[in-house]
């Protein structure tokens, strides 16, 4: 059965999309059929596999038809892109930012329980295509939005990731108390929160260390990934060059490596939080 997993947090610039492209990334390695879906109409995820798509093929990512083109015309596999075998990308443009306007268009917002339906209506156009994958991870804007409620109603895990500054821990605790609102103000939504993932700002801070512990006290010590990312030059390159893989690529670097070895086993950890 397909699994949908968001990763979120209200506070923007915290490492949501990396960590989320890299989870999705190293599954794919493993041998997971994945899917890729931006819903974030600033399109950081596209942007970052579409730099990867470069690297891999040096050749620029096809851009046949935008997904809000696909949405208007309810066939999401028409704007779906191969990255690498076993990773998909379903990208969003600048055109997206429409995507609340067309919603109230084909929901009018007169009609009240044309809200639930508002937020639902996406996830429906997903059914159509989600069998063909073994994860949906799902890139949302880190606001209350209609993209971030989207993307709660048609989950199934939550992965919150904290880098280790007080205005993420802020914002964590936050989408935390939002999400279970909205898991209670909607019976037919069902996800779990796998986890939050902890970012650190610098390496062995005492900053860090302390918003660490803070984060154990307030989500609880199984909520909280036991691998930490630790701060990584060479994981924020990839935003400007694209992601670099030992596999793909025949400059080979050390640094490359051994942050990909230390993806591998913290997206083991991610694949057994969600049952996997």
């Amino acid at each position: 059965m397909t699994k949908k997993i968001v990763f979120g947090n209200f506070k923007g610039g915290v490492g949501k999309t990396t960590n989320s492209v890299m989870f999705g990334y190293e599954s794919a390695k493993k041998g997971k059929k994945v899917l890729l879906c931006d819903l974030d109409p600033q399109s950081n995820s596209t942007q970052l596999l579409n730099r990867t798509y470069t690297r891999l093929h040096n050749a620029e990512m096809p851009n046949e038809k935008t997904m809000m083109v696909a949405i208007q015309e309810e066939d999401l596999s028409s704007a779906v892109v191969n990255i690498m075998p076993n990773l998909d990308l379903l990208p969003s443009h600048k055109d997206f930012v429409d995507y609340p306007d067309y919603m109230e268009l084909v929901y009018p917002p007169t009609i009240d329980h044309y809200k639930e339906q508002r937020i639902a209506h996406f996830g429906k156009l997903l059914k159509e295509i989600e069998k063909n994958y073994d994860f949906i991870i799902i890139d949302c804007p880190p606001t209350i939005s209609l993209y971030t409620n989207t993307a709660l109603y048609t989950s199934d895990f939550l992965i919150i990731v904290l880098q280790t500054q007080q205005r993420s821990l802020d914002g964590a605790e936050a989408f935390w108390e939002y999400a279970q609102t909205f898991y209670d103000k909607y019976p037919t939504v069902d996800f779990d929160i796998a986890g939050v993932l902890p970012v650190l700002m610098k390496n062995d801070s005492g900053v860090d260390n302390q918003i660490i512990k803070d984060a154990l006290e307030s989500f609880g010590e199984k909520y909280v990934f036991a691998h930490i990312v630790r701060h990584m030059e060479r994981l924020k390159g990839y935003d400007r060059t694209g992601i670099a893989d030992k596999d793909f690529t025949d400059k080979w670097d050390f640094h490359d490596i051994k942050l990909h070895d230390f993806y591998s086993e913290i997206t083991d950890e991610f694949l057994q939080r969600i049952g996997e």
